[in-house]
């Protein structure tokens, strides 16, 4: 049975981790860090005080943990301004269940990101309950987002379906105790263990149906 559907937003409904990826990797250069090749798989799910400890310590940027989330914050909604990647067809898909269902919004980016994106996209109310991992204890792979927006859409978790593209995602979901659809980016295929925990993966967000969900 299925009482809610779950979405993640980076790489579910907006084409935005390769624009993460173009952030940070700038920002590190500019200010003295090192980017290593895991880093970008490590980011993927993770707070904003995480990554933002992350790059400040792990990566030898020199700035603060606060200074560097400000910083990539704004060049990131710098960039939502101009122009958000909106995944081709995740907005009818987005309607479709909400048309069904209640949705929920479990996301790793900022608030304020998450409110820009919403609000570029037309999807604001589609969504009876959102949630930034900047407000959990801890980000994705840990299940708190997921069981906080659960708690606020008045749902158990067992009775929710979460559509994520990541393998943190996928984990942070399958903790929940939720059934977990993968769409996973072309360029960020899912760790083999994350592949195992999806019940349905999918090549692109458009060929998420009713029946799939249901």
């Amino acid at each position: 049975m299925t009482d809610a559907v779950v979405f993640d937003l980076d790489g579910v409904i907006v084409d935005s981790e390769p624009v993460w990826e173009e952030v940070r990797r700038a920002y590190v250069a500019t200010h003295g860090g090192t980017w290593q090749p895991d880093t970008q798989r490590r980011l993927m799910g993770m707070s904003t005080g995480e990554w933002a400890h992350y790059l400040s310590g792990e990566l030898g940027v020199a700035r603060t943990p606060e200074q560097v989330a400000d910083e990539v914050v704004e060049e990131m909604t710098r960039r939502y301004r101009a122009h958000v990647p909106l995944i081709a067809g995740a907005d009818l898909v987005v309607r479709r269940m909400a048309a069904r269902w209640p949705l929920g919004l479990a996301s790793s980016s900022p608030t304020r990101l998450i409110a820009a994106a919403l609000a570029a996209t037309g999807l604001t109310d589609a969504f009876a309950a959102t949630l930034s991992t900047e407000e959990t204890e801890r980000g994705k792979p840990a299940p708190d987002v997921y069981l906080s927006v659960a708690r606020s859409l008045g749902v158990d978790p067992a009775h929710c379906v979460a559509v994520e593209d990541s393998s943190n995602g996928v984990r942070s979901a399958a903790a929940a105790g939720m059934r977990v659809v993968a769409v996973p980016h072309g360029s960020y295929p899912l760790d083999p263990d994350a592949a195992r925990l999806a019940v349905v993966t999918l090549g692109a967000i458009g060929e998420l149906t009713l029946e799939t969900v249901a």
